[in-house]
């Protein structure tokens, strides 16, 4: 009986090591719908995405003309097939494929983040280029948005805040969800004083405010921002000139937050109407003022409202950056 016993053993024993065998064997990830430049794209040079992505996996991984070659249990290649189909997403859109990339969709798939938002539509420009997130943060931005009245977003420059929060605006006027929108930002270059600036209104504080105009441009055509700021559809003005209004059926963008004194903030924040939503951008490693830093409207807001129901804060970080990626290892030892 003893006998029988171990002998079954042997059995099972034989059975897994066929079954982990077969598992092991090379799995064939089909890239035919790539062309030879997408294809290197995909691949890096000297194939140094393929050699990252198998480092990360812990897995084997050969690429051979159109056939990429998996070797890992079947678990472990159904995650690989969901990271490249991602990744594939992303040469699609002619974005750079590099390490930073690479490491944070793994990140996310490590993490368990749901990786299906990398390949989701937020909106279509002017000229038919879909927008979609580019990282996770981006992502938790347009989430949280979705359940709060009040968003604060930090973080540094290039992680695509501003752009987000204007294409989130322009979402919310098409659906219909707001009346009109709202973009400001204080113009601590001229003291908040442009009294003494020749020109009109628009003419003083157009310079302060490019970065917004350029977002709205790209995202809904100059011709279409124009017909819908002569109709006060779309009002971009400087900080200063927000005191006195509420503002209701509006979505209201503040830009470069860190900027603003407590007293600046507190103003500006206090303008939320019914049926509003607010987007408060900033950088706290970028602060102009020439007072205490810790004196700036966002560092107070940051310290006192994270505790307060319908006000979410989204952190973003150096991996968020979207721009060239000189620009992450710029700002990695660019510390002030």
């Amino acid at each position: 009986m003893e006998y029988l016993k171990w002998e079954l053993i042997k059995f099972i024993y034989i059975l897994i090591r066929l079954k982990y065998h077969r598992d092991m064997q090379y799995k064939e990830i089909l890239l035919n719908d790539l062309d030879n430049e997408q294809l290197q794209d995909l691949a890096g040079v000297n194939d140094s995405n393929i050699s990252l992505i198998a480092s990360l996996f812990d897995i084997e991984m050969i690429l051979r003309g159109y056939r990429l070659l998996v070797s890992c249990d079947h678990d472990t290649f159904n995650k690989v097939s969901d990271f490249i189909e991602v990744i594939i997403s992303y040469v699609n859109e002619k974005c750079l494929i590099d390490e930073n990339i690479i490491r944070q969709t793994y990140n996310n798939l490590l993490n368990n983040n749901d990786i299906s938002w990398q390949n989701k539509i937020i909106m279509y420009a002017n000229n038919g280029k879909p927008i979609k997130y580019k990282t996770y943060n981006q992502y938790l931005m347009a989430k949280a948005v979705e359940s709060n009245d009040l968003i604060f977003s930090i973080g540094p420059a290039g992680t695509g805040k501003t752009y987000l929060a204007v294409a989130l605006a322009c979402m919310a006027y098409k659906r219909g969800d707001v009346k009109k929108i709202i973009l400001t930002r204080p113009a601590v270059e001229a003291g908040e004083s442009l009294g003494f600036l020749p020109g009109d209104l628009r003419e003083k504080i157009d310079p302060y405010l490019m970065p917004l105009y350029d977002s709205l441009y790209d995202i809904l055509g100059q011709e279409q921002v124009e017909r819908m700021m002569e109709k006060e559809l779309i009002e971009v003005i400087p900080l200063a000139y927000m005191r006195g209004r509420t503002l209701n059926d509006a979505y209201i963008i503040l830009d470069e937050a860190q900027n603003t004194t407590g007293s600046q903030m507190l103003m500006f924040l206090t303008r939320l109407g019914f049926n509003s939503k607010m987007i408060v951008n900033g950088d706290v490693s970028q602060i102009d003022l020439k007072i205490d830093r810790n004196k700036s409207g966002l560092v107070y807001a940051d310290r006192l409202l994270r505790d307060i129901k319908r006000i979410s804060f989204v952190t973003f970080n150096k991996t968020d950056v979207v721009r060239n990626p000189l620009v992450e290892k710029i700002i990695e030892k660019f510390v002030i």
